[in-house]
């Protein structure tokens, strides 16, 4: 039976690579669509590895509708509290009537009261109509689909960079506690929290270009990206990449850091800690084996969070560093009133931070073996 599930899960892998070469050569929204693709092929594998954790993602996934209904809800009534709308300033026009613009009001829905374009909104939701930017004349639908490649993007390769950092920089940190590098790293870390995102970004853009232009100070790709192959382009994304990243991950990095040297500090004052030592194991056995594995599950459980925190920075600092992410572009909506725009953005970052907590409550039952997934 298991090696019918090995041979199972080996051949969806082996779906995977085909279906991701295919939709990446139609080019049209395949990165919406790989995730779409991925996210079916991975409940499959679950029902052949382990059906009490489909079932479980299956809850999860069913209490994330009343979230996202909630969110959207309340983006509706907070943008109705705001005086005016996206066609005030139209009135503004002396060539327009104010009847004509009572009518592309009511055409958009924006005439009514909140809860009623909150229940029309969740109609067409139904019927995959996510509404109609009016600021950028396109779909809502369509718009954020192709931002939300770039955020991704920048919120993944931060993570790794903000993860693969600060958990080691905690574990040396806490095992050498009061001395110069525990010293270093608590310095840096209160400067990275002290420094808002968007003050750093600015620093450093002010520092790049003042310095003789090294690196790409604005936007995600160079003018001549058309003429370049395959791997110029990686690296001139590479190369876009460092500052917006470097700013995102720098902040992540102080709280991680934090949290783990306190994590791993409280574990190493533990009875157990002292047992082993006495055992005579050796101190790399004694932290990496035993205090590491308890002083990591409460890092698992703030990695859920972590989307939502990258998506709320990234924001401001995608506007300065002129990042085509969904950040940017729900600021601009927000600023521009555009109903419709907000909402989808909103409905994308709620459906990742749940996503993303999702993850973390998979992982911690994965690392730590008391936790069980029921």
């Amino acid at each position: 039976m298991n090696k019918n599930k090995d041979f199972y899960v080996r051949l969806s892998l082996l779906a995977d690579l085909i279906l991701i070469a295919l939709l990446i050569l139609t080019g049209t929204n395949w990165f919406l669509a790989i995730v779409a693709v991925e996210a079916a092929l991975w409940l499959v594998r679950c029902y052949w590895i382990n059906r009490v954790l489909l079932l479980f993602i299956g809850k999860r996934l069913l209490h994330m509708i009343p979230i996202v209904l909630s969110v959207v809800a309340i983006g509706f009534f907070l943008i109705q509290l705001a005086p005016g709308d996206i066609f005030t300033q139209m009135t503004l026009n002396p060539n327009l009537k104010p009847e004509t613009v009572d009518r592309y009001r009511a055409a958009f829905g924006l005439d009514k009261e909140w809860y009623v374009q909150f229940f029309r909104y969740i109609w067409n939701a139904l019927h995959l109509d996510f509404g109609f930017s009016i600021n950028y004349k396109a779909p809502v639908f369509e718009m954020v689909s192709q931002r939300a490649g770039n955020t991704l993007t920048l919120a993944i390769t931060t993570i790794i960079l903000a993860w693969g950092l600060s958990i080691p920089a905690g574990i040396y940190s806490a095992t050498h506690q009061y001395k110069i590098g525990d010293q270093l790293i608590t310095v840096f870390a209160f400067i990275g929290l002290a420094l808002p995102s968007f003050f750093a970004a600015f620093l450093l853009i002010f520092l790049v270009s003042s310095t003789g232009s090294w690196l790409p100070i604005g936007g995600m790709w160079s003018v001549d990206v058309d003429q370049m192959n395959i791997f110029q382009k990686a690296v001139d994304l590479g190369r876009h990449m460092i500052i917006p990243v470097f700013v995102l991950a720098s902040r992540n990095m102080a709280s991680l850091t934090r949290i783990m040297r306190a994590n791993m500090l409280e574990i190493m004052s533990q009875q157990y800690i002292t047992t082993a030592r006495a055992k005579g194991l050796a101190e790399k056995t004694v932290v990496y084996k035993h205090a590491l594995r308890n002083a990591i599950n409460p890092m698992i459980t703030i990695f859920g969070y972590q989307f939502g925190y990258i998506l709320g920075g990234s924001a401001l600092v995608e506007a300065v560093t002129a990042w085509p992410g969904l950040g940017s572009l729900m600021l601009q909506g927000i600023m521009s009133q555009d109903l419709y725009l907000v909402v989808g953005s909103l409905v994308y970052s709620v459906a990742l931070l749940v996503i993303g907590n999702l993850i973390a409550d998979i992982l911690l039952g994965i690392v730590d073996p008391r936790v069980r997934i029921s």
